[in-house]
């Protein structure tokens, strides 16, 4: 680094969110916003100055996917305009550290017992899953439901809706699901497919 000063297009506003996975942790704790660091690589993890910052709102439905997908476009341009018109001096970071972890395969099983707030931004981050009659299902798409009088976990039929009760009296809306050996398919097609009895079957 002495020899060769590196640059990094870092996804967060550090230093929080310093390490791997940014943009999920930012989603799962619920952030309003985020962004992208332009600095420079120092030794230490994340730690190095900032050249520039870019900050951005994190949308009420927006996936991890979306998200990064826009934050690439906004830190590509981040680097071409300071590469063009000079890094100059980075700033030290300043604010309280927080480290994002990798998201692991348990970290992604959905847990119905949680408000339907921390449900929906789990499915948001992408890979969440849960398990029906002993069979994973994978969850691509959620909406904010409705309040519910059911067990966490008990899937609702509300005319042309999916809706799962969570542990908080609300429940999620699934809008694009893909059972064990199957492809991608909208929820409510899935729920008719699967001929589930809406009202006393769970997912797990």
């Amino acid at each position: 680094l002495a020899r060769l000063a590196m640059v990094n297009v870092h996804f967060s506003l550090l230093p929080r969110w310093r390490g791997a996975a940014p943009v999920e942790r930012a989603i799962l704790a619920g952030d309003a916003e985020t962004g992208v660091c332009l600095m420079e690589v120092a030794e230490g993890l994340d730690e190095g100055g900032v050249y520039a910052v870019e900050r951005v709102y994190i949308g009420d439905n927006e996936t991890a996917d979306e998200l990064r997908s826009r934050l690439v476009d906004i830190g590509t341009a981040l680097l071409v305009e300071r590469l063009r018109d000079g890094l100059g001096r980075p700033t030290p970071q300043r604010g309280e550290t927080t480290y994002a972890a990798k998201v692991g395969a348990d970290e992604c099983r959905i847990d119905w017992s949680q408000s339907a707030e921390v449900v929906r931004r789990g499915i948001r981050i992408g890979r969440a899953w849960t398990t029906v009659r002993g069979r994973r299902l994978l969850v691509h798409g959620v909406r904010r439901g409705a309040a519910v009088v059911a067990p966490p976990g008990t899937v609702v039929r509300h005319e042309t809706m999916v809706q799962v009760a969570c542990g908080d009296g609300q429940s999620v809306e699934l809008t694009e699901v893909q059972p064990e050996g199957r492809g991608r398919m909208d929820a409510v097609g899935w729920l008719n497919g699967a001929r589930l009895d809406p009202g006393t079957e769970r997912l797990a």
